[in-house]
Protein backbone atom coordinates (compact mmCIF):
# COMPACT_ATOMS: atom_id res chain seq x y z
CA UNK A 1 0.00 0.00 0.00
CA UNK A 2 1.10 3.72 -0.89
CA UNK A 3 3.19 4.25 1.83
CA UNK A 4 1.77 8.06 2.02
CA UNK A 5 -1.54 6.36 2.91
CA UNK A 6 -0.10 4.44 5.44
CA UNK A 7 1.55 7.60 7.40
CA UNK A 8 -2.29 9.26 7.21
CA UNK A 9 -3.66 6.41 8.77
CA UNK A 10 -0.72 6.57 11.82
CA UNK A 11 -2.02 9.85 12.02
CA UNK A 12 -5.43 9.11 12.52
CA UNK A 13 -4.58 7.37 15.89
CA UNK A 14 -3.12 10.10 16.74
CA UNK A 15 -6.12 11.90 15.78
CA UNK A 16 -8.20 9.89 17.54
CA UNK A 17 -6.92 9.46 20.73
CA UNK A 18 -6.82 13.24 20.84
CA UNK A 19 -10.04 14.15 19.42
CA UNK A 20 -12.18 11.10 21.22
CA UNK A 21 -14.03 13.20 23.68
CA UNK A 22 -14.44 16.54 21.81
CA UNK A 23 -17.48 14.92 19.80
CA UNK A 24 -19.70 14.18 22.64
CA UNK A 25 -21.52 17.83 22.14
CA UNK A 26 -21.65 17.01 18.48
CA UNK A 27 -22.46 13.43 18.27
CA UNK A 28 -26.04 13.69 17.25
CA UNK A 29 -26.39 17.23 15.81
CA UNK A 30 -24.38 19.91 14.59
CA UNK A 31 -24.80 23.61 14.46
CA UNK A 32 -22.00 25.44 13.28
CA UNK A 33 -21.17 29.21 13.49
CA UNK A 34 -19.78 29.89 9.95
CA UNK A 35 -19.70 28.05 6.82
CA UNK A 36 -16.41 28.42 4.61
CA UNK A 37 -15.80 28.48 0.68
CA UNK A 38 -12.30 27.31 0.18
CA UNK A 39 -10.38 26.60 -3.15
CA UNK A 40 -9.72 23.09 -2.87
CA UNK A 41 -5.44 23.82 -3.27
CA UNK A 42 -3.84 21.34 -0.82
CA UNK A 43 -1.93 24.38 0.52
CA UNK A 44 -5.60 26.03 1.97
CA UNK A 45 -5.48 24.21 5.33
CA UNK A 46 -9.57 25.14 6.29
CA UNK A 47 -9.74 24.28 9.82
CA UNK A 48 -6.18 25.55 10.23
CA UNK A 49 -6.46 29.07 8.49
CA UNK A 50 -8.80 30.18 11.51
CA UNK A 51 -7.11 28.02 14.63
CA UNK A 52 -9.98 25.68 14.51
CA UNK A 53 -9.55 22.01 16.44
CA UNK A 54 -13.33 21.74 17.81
CA UNK A 55 -15.63 19.89 15.84
CA UNK A 56 -19.05 21.30 14.79
CA UNK A 57 -18.01 24.87 14.56
CA UNK A 58 -17.19 25.32 11.24
CA UNK A 59 -18.82 24.08 8.05
CA UNK A 60 -16.21 23.24 5.93
CA UNK A 61 -16.83 23.28 1.44
CA UNK A 62 -14.01 22.99 -0.95
CA UNK A 63 -14.34 23.15 -4.78
CA UNK A 64 -11.86 24.34 -8.01
CA UNK A 65 -12.10 27.96 -7.26
CA UNK A 66 -14.10 28.81 -4.37
CA UNK A 67 -17.06 28.61 -5.98
CA UNK A 68 -20.78 28.89 -4.58
CA UNK A 69 -22.32 28.13 -7.59
CA UNK A 70 -23.83 25.17 -8.91
CA UNK A 71 -25.31 24.37 -12.73
CA UNK A 72 -28.73 22.67 -12.87
CA UNK A 73 -31.55 22.88 -15.07
CA UNK A 74 -33.02 25.68 -13.59
CA UNK A 75 -29.48 27.48 -14.22
CA UNK A 76 -26.91 28.45 -11.86
CA UNK A 77 -28.01 28.04 -8.08
CA UNK A 78 -26.28 28.51 -4.92
CA UNK A 79 -24.14 25.03 -4.63
CA UNK A 80 -25.87 22.38 -2.14
CA UNK A 81 -22.82 21.89 0.26
CA UNK A 82 -22.62 25.95 0.97
CA UNK A 83 -26.69 26.22 0.68
CA UNK A 84 -27.02 22.69 3.82
CA UNK A 85 -26.13 24.73 6.60
CA UNK A 86 -27.91 27.47 5.97
CA UNK A 87 -30.95 25.83 5.19
CA UNK A 88 -30.90 22.69 8.08
CA UNK A 89 -28.68 24.07 10.58
CA UNK A 90 -28.99 27.63 11.63
CA UNK A 91 -25.61 29.09 9.94
CA UNK A 92 -25.43 32.23 9.23
CA UNK A 93 -22.38 33.60 7.70
CA UNK A 94 -20.87 32.38 4.88
CA UNK A 95 -17.10 33.14 4.03
CA UNK A 96 -15.57 32.94 0.66
CA UNK A 97 -11.75 31.88 0.85
CA UNK A 98 -10.12 32.92 -2.21
CA UNK A 99 -6.25 32.26 -2.17
CA UNK A 100 -3.27 34.01 -3.83
CA UNK A 101 -1.95 32.05 -6.88
CA UNK A 102 -4.83 30.33 -7.16
CA UNK A 103 -4.89 27.59 -10.35
CA UNK A 104 -8.34 27.72 -10.76
CA UNK A 105 -8.24 31.04 -11.31
CA UNK A 106 -4.94 31.23 -13.40
CA UNK A 107 -6.76 28.73 -15.99
CA UNK A 108 -9.95 30.81 -15.97
CA UNK A 109 -7.64 33.81 -17.39
CA UNK A 110 -5.70 31.73 -19.72
CA UNK A 111 -8.91 30.45 -21.15
CA UNK A 112 -10.32 33.97 -21.35
CA UNK A 113 -7.22 35.77 -22.76
CA UNK A 114 -5.73 32.70 -25.40
CA UNK A 115 -8.02 29.75 -25.26
CA UNK A 116 -6.74 26.26 -23.51
CA UNK A 117 -7.74 23.00 -23.32
CA UNK A 118 -8.60 20.34 -20.12
CA UNK A 119 -10.09 16.82 -19.61
CA UNK A 120 -13.94 17.55 -19.61
CA UNK A 121 -14.26 17.74 -15.36
CA UNK A 122 -11.64 20.02 -15.21
CA UNK A 123 -13.03 22.45 -17.72
CA UNK A 124 -16.80 22.20 -16.68
CA UNK A 125 -15.57 24.04 -13.14
CA UNK A 126 -13.62 26.51 -15.62
CA UNK A 127 -16.45 27.27 -17.52
CA UNK A 128 -18.67 27.55 -14.31
CA UNK A 129 -15.86 30.35 -13.14
CA UNK A 130 -15.29 32.44 -17.24
CA UNK A 131 -18.73 33.68 -17.07
CA UNK A 132 -18.02 35.68 -13.35
CA UNK A 133 -14.70 36.66 -14.18
CA UNK A 134 -15.10 38.03 -17.84
CA UNK A 135 -15.78 41.80 -16.72
CA UNK A 136 -12.92 41.19 -14.21
CA UNK A 137 -10.61 40.38 -16.95
CA UNK A 138 -11.60 43.11 -19.49
CA UNK A 139 -11.37 45.47 -16.88
CA UNK A 140 -7.31 44.72 -16.14
CA UNK A 141 -4.57 46.97 -17.19
CA UNK A 142 -3.30 46.11 -20.61
CA UNK A 143 0.38 46.20 -19.38
CA UNK A 144 -0.47 44.34 -15.99
CA UNK A 145 2.17 41.15 -16.09
CA UNK A 146 0.42 37.24 -15.77
CA UNK A 147 1.20 36.91 -11.57
CA UNK A 148 -0.51 40.46 -10.84
CA UNK A 149 -3.35 40.06 -13.37
CA UNK A 150 -4.24 36.47 -11.34
CA UNK A 151 -4.13 38.01 -7.98
CA UNK A 152 -6.73 40.93 -8.53
CA UNK A 153 -8.52 38.26 -10.05
CA UNK A 154 -8.21 35.86 -7.20
CA UNK A 155 -10.37 39.36 -5.45
CA UNK A 156 -12.13 39.50 -7.99
CA UNK A 157 -13.71 36.27 -7.72
CA UNK A 158 -14.34 36.66 -4.48
CA UNK A 159 -16.34 39.56 -4.69
CA UNK A 160 -18.44 37.89 -7.59
CA UNK A 161 -18.80 34.88 -5.55
CA UNK A 162 -19.94 37.08 -2.36
CA UNK A 163 -22.12 38.78 -5.33
CA UNK A 164 -24.21 35.96 -6.28
CA UNK A 165 -24.95 34.88 -2.93
CA UNK A 166 -26.15 37.97 -1.53
CA UNK A 167 -28.33 37.95 -4.75
CA UNK A 168 -29.71 34.92 -4.38
CA UNK A 169 -33.28 34.44 -3.03
CA UNK A 170 -31.73 31.08 -0.85
CA UNK A 171 -29.76 33.24 1.35
CA UNK A 172 -31.73 35.40 3.99
CA UNK A 173 -31.32 38.87 3.69
CA UNK A 174 -29.87 39.11 7.40
CA UNK A 175 -26.95 36.29 6.60
CA UNK A 176 -23.80 37.92 6.58
CA UNK A 177 -21.50 37.46 3.31
CA UNK A 178 -17.84 38.04 3.74
CA UNK A 179 -15.16 37.88 1.19
CA UNK A 180 -10.96 36.98 2.00
CA UNK A 181 -8.02 36.13 0.70
CA UNK A 182 -5.84 33.60 1.97
CA UNK A 183 -2.16 34.45 1.66
CA UNK A 184 0.99 32.47 1.62
CA UNK A 185 2.98 33.80 -1.40
CA UNK A 186 3.46 37.67 0.45
CA UNK A 187 1.56 39.25 -2.31
CA UNK A 188 -0.28 41.08 0.44
CA UNK A 189 3.22 42.11 2.71
CA UNK A 190 1.48 40.72 5.77
CA UNK A 191 2.41 37.27 7.04
CA UNK A 192 2.78 34.00 4.98
CA UNK A 193 -0.39 32.38 5.92
CA UNK A 194 -2.70 35.76 7.00
CA UNK A 195 -6.26 36.18 5.82
CA UNK A 196 -7.27 39.40 4.36
CA UNK A 197 -10.43 40.77 4.35
CA UNK A 198 -11.65 42.42 1.25
CA UNK A 199 -15.52 42.15 1.29
CA UNK A 200 -18.12 42.31 4.00
CA UNK A 201 -21.74 42.25 2.63
CA UNK A 202 -20.86 43.69 -0.84
CA UNK A 203 -18.84 46.56 0.82
CA UNK A 204 -15.17 46.15 -0.88
CA UNK A 205 -13.92 50.12 -0.77
CA UNK A 206 -10.84 49.57 2.00
CA UNK A 207 -11.82 52.78 3.51
CA UNK A 208 -15.10 52.26 4.24
CA UNK A 209 -14.88 48.98 5.64
CA UNK A 210 -11.90 50.22 8.09
CA UNK A 211 -14.42 52.59 9.34
CA UNK A 212 -17.26 50.49 9.16
CA UNK A 213 -15.17 47.28 11.12
CA UNK A 214 -13.18 49.12 13.02
CA UNK A 215 -12.20 45.55 15.27
CA UNK A 216 -10.22 44.25 12.38
CA UNK A 217 -8.84 47.10 11.00
CA UNK A 218 -5.45 45.68 10.25
CA UNK A 219 -6.93 42.85 8.30
CA UNK A 220 -8.79 44.81 5.84
CA UNK A 221 -6.71 45.40 2.63
CA UNK A 222 -7.25 44.41 -0.89
CA UNK A 223 -4.86 44.46 -4.28
CA UNK A 224 -7.29 46.11 -6.81
CA UNK A 225 -10.28 49.05 -6.03
CA UNK A 226 -12.15 49.12 -8.91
Amino acid sequence: MNSAFVQLLKNNLEHASEFERRFDEVQDAQHPDVVTVCCSDSRVLQDHIWGNDQPGRIFTCANIGNRVMQQTDAGEVVAGDVLYPVEHTGTDTIVVVGHTGCGAVTATYDFLTVGGSEPAGIEHCINLLKPHLKGGVEALPPDIDRGAAVNRLVEYNVDQQVEFLRGSEEIPAEADVIGVVYDFQDVYGGKRGEVHVINVNGERTVAALREAEPDIDARIGRLWEY
